[in-house]
């Protein structure tokens, strides 16, 4: 029986092209040749005003979280149901990531309860946009306003995808978007950090080029550059962004197949939903989304992790996803949750994701869906 794995990384036939241009060119390191390309084409798709390719999507949240200026003790509002990534940013440098509650509907951060979990140490919010379905921004940038706060949008599975007709990580001050082998545009291990306010471009240069001012002494500003504040080894090499072009010249085609996969596989399910079986993803209408994943949310853990083991046994891989980070050693011992975090705990326990990559077939697809309808009757 063939197997249907739950991700599998495309190639669209360009990438050693354009690694051998870049060997051949003679820079592998960052901020060659491609790495323009790369910058250019998200600061046309996005509308940001700079835009800085990473090593991964953590390093340019690790970045946005220096660029915030962070401090011990301080207070990030993100929520648990998320990858580390985030959590992780704000803790190295000795912040407190402050876990919100998330809502029902699109497992987005709650923009309603927000203000409950602002105290006075708050200095930032990080709302993730899951499955890259956009969370509510003009509500969640309102509240920011009120009390001070920058947005550090985490839009590390929103390429492609878009909220009132603005493009994910370039809505508020920052936007973090990866590039990993498991998102809908790949390099293997990538990323980058979307700069929205022009105010803030000259100090994201410094902290990108291991706080140095590297970047004026290239435009001729300065006649030699030094360490002039914090900062690390953030780019990424220009193999990565060889490799990473390749992609985004195909970043329309390759949205528009999982669109199709996803629509394939949302049809499927509608029966199963009208008899209350499962809940199929919801997109409001505010929201562009990629079809970055398919998941389904089901009555129980007891019914989702049958279905997964039941899937296995029949040659296909499906998973859960994110284990509350404030119920982790490391999320109570460097964070704490702001309430009781209930809609986080119950979607943990019945969510599912099914595979979708491009070159699944669609008698993969109808395959997965037939067996998922079977196993649930």
């Amino acid at each position: 029986m063939k197997k249907i794995v739950f991700n599998r990384p495309h190639a669209t036939g360009r990438e050693f092209d354009y690694i051998g241009e870049a060997i051949r060119h003679g820079q592998l390191s960052g901020n060659g040749p491609f790495s323009a390309r790369c910058t250019r084409w998200l600061r046309e798709r996005t509308g940001c005003a700079r835009a800085l390719l990473t090593t991964s999507g953590t390093s340019a949240l690790e970045m946005a979280v220096l660029l915030a200026g962070i401090g011990p003790g301080e207070e990030v509002i993100m929520p648990s149901f998320t990858f580390v990534s985030a959590a992780n940013a704000g803790a190295l440098r000795c912040g407190v990531p402050v876990f919100s509650e998330i809502r029902a509907d699109t497992f987005n951060l709650d923009e309603r309860l927000i203000e409950e979990a602002i105290t006075p140490r708050t200095r930032a919010i990080i709302p993730t946009h899951y499955a890259g379905v956009a969370c509510d921004m003009d509500a969640i940038c309102a509240v920011a306003r009120r009390h001070g706060l920058l947005v550090i949008e985490d839009a590390a599975q929103g390429v492609m995808a878009s909220y009132r007709g603005r493009a994910l990580g370039a809505i508020c001050d920052l936007g973090c978007v990866s590039f990993h082998e498991t998102k809908n545009v790949t390099c293997g291990e990538g990323g980058a950090l979307l700069v929205n306010d022009p105010d803030r471009i000259e100090r994201a240069e410094i902290v990108y080029e291991k706080g140095t001012n590297r970047s004026e002494f290239f435009r001729g500003a300065v006649d030699k550059y030094t360490w002039v504040e914090l900062g690390s080894s953030f780019l990424a090499s220009e193999l990565n962004a060889a490799f990473l072009w390749a992609q985004l010249e195909q970043a329309e085609r390759m949205t528009a197949r999982r669109l199709e996969i996803w629509h394939r596989y949302h049809e499927r399910f509608a029966d199963a939903e009208a008899r209350e079986r499962v809940r199929r993803p919801v997109v409001p209408e505010a929201s562009r989304h990629n079809a970055h994943m398919y998941y389904l949310l089901l009555p129980d853990r007891s019914t989702r992790d049958g279905l997964i083991a039941g899937l296995a046994q029949r040659g296909i891989m499906a998973v859960f996803h994110y284990v509350p980070l404030h119920s982790s050693p490391a999320g109570r011992r460097f964070g704490r949750p702001a309430g009781a975090l209930d809609v986080t705990h119950e979607i943990s326990d019945r969510l599912v994701r099914l595979p979708v990559w491009i070159d699944m077939s669609d008698p993969d697809v109808d395959r997965v869906g037939s067996a998922v309808v079977d196993l649930l009757q």
